[in-house]
């Protein structure tokens, strides 16, 4: 199936089902997201500027399937848990517990506003609800920051099909240049990430060599019985 099939998919359940359609099309893209959201909700909007469905329920059941998503991965990480995942973690190479119990503190200090912030920013919206879950953040609390995000990002990318109509497409192309940009800050923060902990590694395997060589010594010479 290629992306055109999943396309069309997507426009069909859209024409079928009007705005419920479109809420349901977003709830799958946040588990599936081979059709991204920069292409459900500019239709929607251009759906609704063709009279097919009203503005406002474009955007509220939009929101709605945004929220369904997130709270199915929200339970998908509170399912897998804190102990789970800080196993998987000391299995991972290059990987270490003190890297996932710094980002735990961290989530605990701001995890509304990741929440909030991640749910519009690409590739992040859908796994920032992973480790909300992970943390088991109150779910009043993952909803209200959750829903603002969503329905932020979601009026956005709706007006902007409404107004362009016909060339609602545009809207993907600009999207696919932010989805792009946070692929490339990505990629060089883990590329830092590796070549400092590679770097890491080596010098604690020197001081340990360093230090094996150097038992038995004093001053770097060897150390010789002592004549009674």
């Amino acid at each position: 199936m290629t992306f055109g099939d999943l396309e069309s998919g997507v426009v069909g359940l859209v024409e079928t089902l009007g705005a419920p359609g479109a809420g349901l099309a977003v709830a799958l893209e946040n588990l599936f997201p081979p059709i991204p959201s920069e292409v459900i909700l500019p239709l929607a909007g251009f759906a609704a500027g063709q009279g097919r469905m009203s503005l406002l329920a474009a955007i509220l059941w939009t929101t709605l399937g945004s929220v369904a998503g997130a709270l199915v991965l929200y339970r998908v990480g509170a399912l897998l848990g804190r102990d789970r995942l800080r196993a998987i973690v000391e299995r991972l190479p290059l990987m270490r517990v003190e890297d996932f119990d710094r980002t735990e503190a961290w989530f605990a200090r701001h995890g509304a506003k990741a929440v909030f912030l991640g749910r519009m920013i690409p590739i992040f919206r859908s796994l920032i609800s992973v480790p909300a879950g992970v943390e088991r953040m109150p779910v009043g609390r993952f909803l209200l920051y959750t829903t603002a995000g969503s329905a932020i990002w979601n009026v956005v990318f709706v007006l902007a099909g409404y107004q362009l109509g016909e060339n609602w497409h545009r809207v993907e192309e600009y999207a696919g240049l932010l989805q792009k940009a946070v692929i490339v800050v990505c990629g060089i923060a883990a590329a830092i990430f590796v070549a400092l902990r590679l770097r890491r590694i080596r010098r604690e395997r020197a001081a340990v060599r360093a230090g094996s060589t150097g038992r038995g010594t004093v001053y770097g010479t060897a150390r010789r019985p002592v004549d009674r």
